[in-house]
C-alpha cells in the first residue's frame, strides 16, 4: 500500500526544490549545525537517535544535528523510526506492514521482511495502518534522510500505549532483530519535549527530562513526565532507544536542545526540541 504524505505543505514544503532549500536552511540556521555533513562510509558508531518532529521552521535546525551525525556515518541497511500516535487511532504499537511512503522527494520503501520478523516475534506490535494515515511524527523524518541517502528502507512504528512495559517489549523484539539479521540498523526515536509553556518554564521541564535521558533512567523519565506534568509526546520511542542503548553499554549525548522560541522568536508558549544520540 502507498501512503500519501499527510503534512506536506504544512509541516514542510510540498515542492521538492523548496523542501531541499528548507532542509539546507535547517543546517545553516544559527540553531543548526552550521554546515552540511559529508556523507560518510566508515563503521557506524551511532545507532540510536532522538529527533524532534515539529514543522521544519520550528524544529528543523535542531533535527539537523541528529541528521548531521547520521549522514556523517553513512547510509544504513535499515532505519527503524518510532513515533507517538498523536491521534490515538492505532493499536498498542502499530507497524505499517508493506509498500511505499511518498514525500515530495520520492518514495521510501517499507522493509516488509523486517516487519514480518518483528510482528512474528512480538505480542505488542500489530500490522495497523490507521495509526499512520494522519500521523506526522514519522513522516517528517523522511525528507531529511532522503536528502542525504536518496532511497532507503525503513520500518515505521507508531506507539499509542506509552508505558515502560510496552517500551521494553518493543525494544526486546528490535534487539532480537538487530542481533539475528546482522544488518547495519539505525533506530530513530521521534519526539518533541514540553509543549506550550512559557520559554523559561519549558526549559526547566525539558532539563528534568534530559537529566533522566543522560542518566539512562528510562523509568525515571516516565515518572518525571507523568508526575511533573511534562508534556513530552514521544516518550515511549525515547524509552525504546534508551533501553536498546543500555543493552549495548551506550550513553546518551545531547547534540542540541532548543525550543520554538529560539527558532521562531515567539517565547510566550513554546515547544521543546532535543537532538540526541547514544554512543
Amino acid at each position: 500500500m502507498r501512503r500519501l504524505p499527510a503534512v506536506s505543505g504544512s509541516f514542510y514544503e510540498s515542492d521538492s526544490s523548496q523542501l531541499k532549500e528548507r532542509i539546507l536552511w535547517s543546517f545553516l540556521h544559527p540553531v543548526g549545525p552550521g554546515s552540511l555533513p559529508k556523507v560518510g562510509s566508515q563503521q557506524r558508531k551511532t545507532q540510536f537517535f532522538i529527533v524532534p518532529h515539529a514543522g521544519y521552521i520550528y524544529s528543523g535546525p535542531v533535527a539537523a544535528h541528529s541528521y548531521f551525525q547520521l549522514a556523517s556515518e553513512g547510509k544504513p541497511d535499515l532505519i527503524i523510526i518510532l513515533g507517538p500516535d498523536h491521534n490515538g487511532l492505532g493499536s498498542v504499537a502499530s507497524v505499517w506492514p508493506q509498500g511505499e511512503w511518498l514525500t515530495p522527494l520520492g518514495e521510501v520503501q517499507v522493509d516488509s521482511k523486517a516487519v514480518e520478523f518483528l510482528l512474528d516475534n512480538s505480542d505488542v506490535l500489530a500490522p495497523d495502518e490507521r495509526a499512520h494515515i494522519y500521523e506526522h511524527s514519522i513522516e517528517v523524518q523522511l525528507p531529511f534522510i532522503q536528502y542525504f541517502f536518496g532511497s532507503f528502507k525503513f520500518v515505521p512504528i507508531s506507539v499509542t500505549l506509552q508505558l515502560p512495559e510496552t517500551s521494553e517489549k518493543i525494544a526486546e523484539v528490535i534487539d532480537l532483530y538487530i542481533k539475528e539479521s546482522g544488518k547495519d540498523i539505525v533506530v530513530i526515536s521521534s519526539s518533541d519535549l514540553n509543549h506550550y509553556d512559557p520559554y523559561d518554564i519549558t526549559n526547566k521541564k525539558d532539563e528534568m527530562v534530559i537529566e533522566k535521558i543522560l542518566s539512562m533512567d528510562y523509568k525515571g523519565l516516565y515518572d518525571v513526565i507523568v508526575n511533573k506534568d511534562v508534556t513530552v509526546c514521544g516518550y515511549s520511542p525515547i524509552m525504546v532507544s534508551m533501553i536498546l542503548a543500555s543493552k549495548r553499554g551506550k550513553k546518551a549525548n545531547v547534540l542540541k536542545h532548543a525550543n520554538s522560541g529560539d527558532t521562531s522568536g515567539d517565547k510566550s508558549a513554546v515547544v521543546g526540541y532535543l537532538a540526541a544520540n547514544f554512543n
